[in-house]
């Protein structure tokens, strides 16, 4: 058959219906048992591709709603931060300011119980001085009128020179 083709260099109606059939056979086997599932197999592919796009569009979706909550995240440490260091510094204030208060406090306390110990001790020597001031001025006073003096008159003479001690205490 072929050697008519090539040799005589014409075509012969009989040999293109041949061929024709055959093609047609072909396609139709080829149609039958190989179309049907290389389209399955292609649309399943295509199928793979659509779905493996979708998936990775929402990964994509989802990866970046997993940074945007990320940063919030972070930004939400970072304003935790500094309200946690913004307390650490006004609890530290107000603790600094609490210890130099009681250490005021503690100061004036001090120099109060300080001030009333020098005002007993002064008082107590006044009243020591006093007290030596009016045995002296009895025993030189018996001395001097070489006579005793009643109570009376030695509690007398005792306040008036008590209070001339007073007054020149005072104008000191």
């Amino acid at each position: 058959m072929f050697s008519q083709l090539t040799l005589g260099a014409s075509l012969y109606v009989g040999d293109m219906l041949f061929y024709a059939i055959c093609f047609l056979v072909l396609m139709a086997l080829i149609a039958k048992f190989a179309w049907n599932p290389v389209n399955a197999m292609l649309k399943e592919r295509a199928d793979r591709i659509a779905n493996d796009m979708d998936s990775a569009e929402n990964a994509r979706k989802d990866a970046q709603e997993l940074a945007a909550q990320r940063k919030q995240e972070l930004d939400n440490s970072q304003a935790e931060a500094t309200n946690i260091i913004s307390n650490a510094k006004d609890s530290g204030n107000k603790q600094r300011g609490q210890i130099i208060s009681d250490a005021q406090k503690d100061a004036q306390l001090l120099k109060e119980n300080a001030q009333r110990d020098i005002d007993q001790q002064r008082d107590d020597a006044l009243k020591s001085a006093k007290d030596d001031v009016a045995s002296l001025s009895i025993e030189i006073a018996s001395k001097l009128m070489k006579k005793e003096l009643n109570s009376e008159s030695q509690k007398g003479l005792i306040d008036s020179y008590i209070e001339g001690l007073g007054k020149s205490n005072e104008s000191r």
